[in-house]
């Protein structure tokens, strides 16, 4: 399995940071290649993603979720296998550190070429770049689950 780590700063509260990233079905407005997310229950979301020509349909589970703190996810179907951790910690009343957490096991050719060059990395790096950009220029959230699960 790979391991990808990356962190930005959002210059908003950490309740804005959190409750955006909550809105699992607006993920395709910032992050690259992710086509569609449709938002089954409080803990399952369907996945569409085309990354590198290559698509790919697979579902998630959220697996541990706390407001403001954490949410926690695995894969649960397709051939992608995947857990996660995002962690929204202030850094001060007007500031949230965003750090991303994944392992990864790529599955086709294409997914370990793409591991192999650093691209999961750089993906990551851009999504967490394109949450900023989107959430600043929001400047509130459009929505948010506040349950802990």
């Amino acid at each position: 399995m790979s391991k990808v780590q990356e962190q930005i700063d959002v210059d908003v509260p950490v309740s804005t940071a959190y409750n955006q990233w909550t809105q699992f079905e607006q993920f395709p407005q910032f992050m690259d290649g992710v086509e569609e997310i449709t938002q089954i229950d409080d803990r399952h979301n369907h996945w569409k993603t085309r990354i590198a020509g290559v698509s790919r349909e697979f579902d998630t589970e959220i697996v541990d979720q706390v407001a403001d703190d954490h949410v926690a996810w695995r894969t649960t179907s397709g051939d992608i296998r995947q857990t996660g951790m995002v962690r929204f910690e202030p850094i001060d009343a007007t500031h949230t550190r965003v750090l991303m957490e994944m392992d990864f096991q790529p599955g086709g050719m294409a997914e370990k070429a793409a591991d192999m060059t650093g691209m999961l990395d750089r993906q990551v790096k851009g999504d967490l770049k394109r949450f900023k950009h989107f959430i600043e220029k929001r400047g509130t959230a459009s929505g948010g689950y506040r349950d802990t699960l």
